[in-house]
């Protein structure tokens, strides 16, 4: 879901863990002007064409939601539970927007299609395979961010589409400001995103993960992805000396409790510095890491800074 790789407490792997992403650049701060379209071609090359802007949007995945709180809209539908969350509309001015049933992997078409959307916006991935259902019904717009990047260029696109061209410069503004104040005092901490429901968790990597990919711009985050094979346990983890630790809890049908309190039955779990030294961190897994657009990252910025400091 969060785009990196899943791995398992015993795993092993003959890379070294100490491969490290290059020096990032400093962020720009300046935006470019946005100009109202009807037609726009996106980070990936993906064309979307409208009539008119569009009044009714449905969001298949939280960056959509996220986006249009940007932009000051509601989405007429919704299956993402980030909009509840008091940085975004909160629990009470979150039920205007419908919920979408079927889940996240699995959205009822005809229920997307029963609030005669003008725009339906998923994950390429994930919500691909809708598009011939949806086609000549609606717009289906499939996005693929990988780092905060893709995701600002989603948000002047969505900016473009809808006519909110001055909250979209707005918006990108303020979390360009965020991003490029943050990297002006780097933590020298170590420290490693991972997210799961059970001892098979996951490394978030720059690479494929939109939060993680501002981490080493903030911290040092020796992480990096090892492809569909690749893999991180927790001997190599431990050989890092994460100082600070950020978890992901994922619901995934039935599972419950917190990642952190299930990798805490393995004895190398106790040995880390975070762990020693409580600096291990639970955080919002709908801002963390399926939220990936401005608003949340943000908000990850703000959280993680101050874990840092």
């Amino acid at each position: 879901m969060v785009g990196s790789v899943l791995v398992g407490c015993g795993s092993s792997s003959d890379e070294p863990a100490s491969d490290k992403a290059g020096p990032a650049a400093r962020t720009e701060v300046t935006v470019e002007p946005i100009k109202a379209s009807t037609e726009v071609t996106d980070t990936n090359g993906v064309k979307v064409s409208l009539k008119k802007e569009p009044e009714r949007i449905v969001c298949l995945f939280a960056l959509c939601d996220d986006i249009l709180t940007e932009l000051g809209i509601v989405p007429t539908a919704t299956n993402s539970a980030l909009l509840s969350h008091p940085g975004f509309l909160g629990e009470e001015k979150a039920k205007k927007a419908d919920v979408i049933p079927g889940g996240f992997i699995a959205p009822e078409v005809e229920a997307i299609l029963s609030h005669k959307p003008d725009l339906v916006i998923g994950l390429g991935d994930t919500h691909g395979k809708l598009a011939p259902a949806l086609k000549g019904a609606t717009t289906f717009w499939p996005m693929q961010p990988e780092t905060w990047e893709d995701s600002v260029g989603y948000l002047r696109d969505v900016a473009a589409l809808t006519g909110r061209t001055a909250q979209g410069e707005k918006a990108e503004k303020a979390f360009r400001a965020k991003l490029a104040d943050a990297e002006k005092t780097p933590s020298d901490k170590t420290a490693l995103i991972i997210y799961g429901s059970d001892e098979n968790f996951g490394v978030a990597t720059p690479e494929a993960d939109v939060t993680a990919s501002l981490f080493p711009k903030i911290a040092e985050y020796p992480w990096k992805s090892r492809g569909v094979e690749g893999s991180y346990s927790l001997e190599e983890i431990l050989a890092q000396g994460v100082d600070v630790l950020f978890v992901e809890t994922m619901s995934f049908g039935g599972a419950d409790g917190k990642l952190s309190e299930k990798l805490a039955a393995n004895p190398l779990w106790s040995k880390i510095p975070a762990v020693k030294n409580g600096d291990v961190h639970e955080v919002n897994s709908e801002v963390w890491a399926k939220g990936r657009g401005t608003r949340s990252l943000g908000i990850v910025l703000d959280e993680a800074t101050a874990a840092l400091r």
